[in-house]
């Protein structure tokens, strides 16, 4: 798969950029078997990110599906809403070249939609958000009561925090190991007080007890700087949702954007989540 260096990948990404791994991830969500000679063709988009943060992995799995996978560690209601976005995307790189026009009807694959959450906030283990419950439905339309939208996106929630959906973690070791990693860097982190330090603590017990050791040797001091930069985010949607600060704290909006920018954000990007002028931001630069 061909990444685009001047964005941002997570762990999450470079550890199922394997067709491999994604056939047996994909197996393991869906509790099917499929041979490994089934061909599984990566087509993420480079150019479609959230927050900077290049977290999604599609791909065509037997050519007839296309498989949207998001790693997240906030709950987004607006999930599905998203994909929808992010499907439209997808299907007109794959007619490329072809008309719409044609008297031929066009082949599409057949949709699926996950999420993985592992974030902190208290979750089942899985959920489906419907597109459906987005709609506006205004008083003066008389519906019937079991009335289908003529336009649904479903999207499967998992959660893959540690000791949950124990059946399909058991299915896919990567993914427990993934589980693994997150869950003690969370640990170590409020051990230490700090979420360097937790990361590196985290990233060296795993290595030390084969949880991801192949994939840590190489890609070891990426892991840090991905873990960093993923939460260091995290941290800036927050602000600027108003969750967890007080808006106009300029203390605050300083220390969030040193966060970013030592995790290699643009001074734009910075200026967007923050609101701070450039002067203001080049000046920590």
């Amino acid at each position: 798969m061909n990444t685009n260096r001047k964005f941002k990948n997570s762990v999450f990404t470079t550890l199922f950029e394997n067709p491999d791994l994604l056939r047996e991830l994909y197996c393991a969500l869906k509790g099917v078997v499929m041979p490994p000679d089934v061909p599984v063709s990566i087509n993420t988009l480079e150019n479609v990110l959230f927050m900077d943060i290049n977290n999604d992995i599609s791909f065509e799995i037997g050519g007839k599906l296309i498989v949207l996978l998001e790693h997240q560690s906030t709950i987004n209601p607006n999930m599905a809403f998203r994909l929808l976005l992010y499907v439209t995307r997808v299907f007109e790189k794959l007619i490329e070249g072809k008309t719409l026009y044609s008297k031929k009807p066009i082949s599409i694959p057949w949709p699926e939609f996950y999420v993985l959450y592992n974030g902190k906030e208290e979750f089942p283990d899985e959920q489906v958000y419907r597109l459906s419950e987005l709609f506006i439905i205004s008083g003066d339309i008389d519906l019937p009561k079991k009335v289908h939208p003529l336009l649904e996106l479903e999207v499967k929630v998992f959660n893959i925090n540690e000791g949950r959906n124990k059946i399909i973690m058991n299915r896919c070791k990567k993914l427990a190991e993934y589980s693994m990693l997150i869950s003690k860097v969370h640990t170590f982190w409020n051990e230490l007080g700090d979420l360097e330090k937790g990361i590196r603590k985290a990233i060296k017990y795993c290595h030390k007890h084969d949880i991801l050791k192949e994939y840590l040797e190489i890609h070891g001091s990426e892991v840090l700087n991905m873990i960093l930069t993923e939460w260091n985010t995290e941290d800036a949607i927050a602000f600027a949702r108003g969750e967890g600060h007080e808006q106009g704290r300029t203390e605050e909006k300083l220390e969030i954007a040193r966060n970013l920018l030592a995790n290699g954000s643009s001074a734009e990007f910075v200026q967007k989540i923050t609101g701070l002028t450039l002067g203001e931001i080049k000046k920590l630069l």
